[in-house]
């Protein structure tokens, strides 16, 4: 999350993380909602700039894309899983 110290990445990405586990009916604990919301973040950012050029500012724009992100990534952790 860009220019986002520690702790406000540590609750973007806790609450990113928590609204990605409920919209995809994924249950998982807080440490691991603060790692899929942050590692979304990562994902979501990176798309987000090979795309368009930029990413989104703001703490709400980090969110979404946060979210988005981490929707993603759960939603590949479950196609590879149903796979196997």
């Amino acid at each position: 999350m860009e220019g986002f110290g520690w702790i406000m990445t540590i609750v973007l990405g806790g609450f990113a993380g928590w609204g990605a586990e409920k919209i995809m009916k994924f249950d998982t604990g807080l440490m691991m909602n603060i790692g899929i919301g942050i590692g979304g973040a990562l994902v979501g950012n990176f798309l987000l700039r090979a795309i368009v050029g930029s990413t989104f500012g703001g703490v709400f724009g980090q969110l979404v894309v946060a979210l988005a992100g981490a929707c993603g990534l759960i939603y590949g952790y479950k196609a590879i899983k149903s796979r196997n």
